[in-house]
């Protein structure tokens, strides 16, 4: 189903859940005054937002809690507080960035948001425009509002990328991650072996008895094994070491090559296993191999958290002034989550 999944790119609540993951809520110099004007809800900085602009956002919410049938909470309840405040304070941040970006010459053209809209017209609608417009419709969102959206992400990313394109990881960073998460590197030794999962020793001594005496181990794996995940290949599974239970890897591990177990008991019952292969030795995949994954990932990590220090930044560089009643609780949270992009 396309059009919900429209919707986290369309809606500005869900645009903004970058930003709200990085500084969670609440502002810096925050206060609550009968001096914004009766038509706003906050003041930030030079710029105000306007009751029309707030209770479309939760219209929009609403809406799209509707398409995709999920429950909305009740007005008067914690869990309505909550997403004012969450709204709001998406709407203060896109407030601060505007502002932002006018100061250090970051600027997103009208030709930029068309190409955008384009690539998700293209992308969750296959181009269609009457589908794009009907979803829009029932979401009660209008062509301009949702260009409006794409302007703010589109400027998001373009001052993520400015805060952070200078940083950089060297091999020394490389280096030590890999040596600190050398065991994410490691596979274990591995063996391809066959086995026979019966209930009772009395029925695996009976199998045992007939596969000394020459019997087929696939035909008796596929009549008789209880497990569901190799009998239908006829006993045969590819195991890592230290990754099956204590009795089952010692044999698996330790018999030679095609030699036959005695009935070995674990949780699950008695089993017949006999190795087919000889071991396969534990590797470490080398750090060449793995150098560009780490760089990338160390990276992120970066970017993530000069990013965050930069939001946290704006709350001692903008002012908020909200309108009385609309002003959220203290909070001293910050949040560490985010999808690091």
């Amino acid at each position: 189903m396309k059009s919900p999944r429209f919707t986290r790119i369309a809606l500005a609540a869900v645009f903004g859940a970058l930003m709200l993951a990085l500084v969670g809520c609440g502002g810096g110099d925050s206060k609550s005054s009968e001096d914004v004007p009766d038509d706003a809800v906050a003041v930030v900085g030079d710029k105000e937002i306007s009751k029309s602009q707030f209770d479309a956002l939760i219209a929009q919410a609403r809406a799209s809690a509707k398409q995709q049938k999920r429950a909305f909470p009740k007005a008067g309840t914690p869990e309505f507080k909550n997403l004012q405040n969450q709204g709001l304070e998406y709407l203060i941040r896109r407030a601060e960035f505007e502002q932002k970006a006018d100061d250090m010459d970051v600027e997103i053209t009208d030709k930029q948001v068309n190409e955008r809209l384009e690539q998700l017209k293209k992308q969750f609608y296959g181009g269609d425009d009457k589908k794009f417009k009907s979803s829009l419709k029932k979401l009660l969102l209008t062509e301009d509002q949702v260009k409006k959206d794409v302007r703010a992400q589109l400027l998001e990313e373009q001052l993520y990328k400015k805060v952070t394109e200078d940083l950089k990881v060297s091999d020394k960073d490389i280096q030590d991650s890999y040596e600190k998460n050398k065991s994410q590197y490691q596979q274990a030794a591995t063996r391809e072996v066959r086995h026979i999962l019966v209930k009772t020793k009395q029925k695996a001594d009976a199998l045992h008895t007939q596969l000394q005496g020459g019997a087929d181990f696939a035909k008796l794996a596929k009549k008789n094994s209880e497990d569901p995940g190799s009998k239908n290949q006829g006993g045969k599974l590819t195991v890592s070491k230290g990754q099956t239970v204590p009795p089952f890897d010692k044999a698996a591990f330790s018999l030679d090559k095609n030699e036959l177990s005695q009935p070995i008991k674990t949780q699950y019952g008695w089993h017949i296993i006999q190795p087919l292969s000889e071991v396969k030795k534990a590797t470490t995949t080398p750090l060449p191999q793995v150098k560009e994954a780490i760089k990338q990932q160390l990276l992120s990590e970066k970017k993530t958290k000069e990013m965050r220090e930069w939001i946290d930044g704006l709350k001692d560089e903008f002012d908020v002034t909200y309108q009385v009643g609309y002003a959220p609780p203290a909070t001293n949270t910050t949040s560490t989550q985010t999808n690091g992009n």
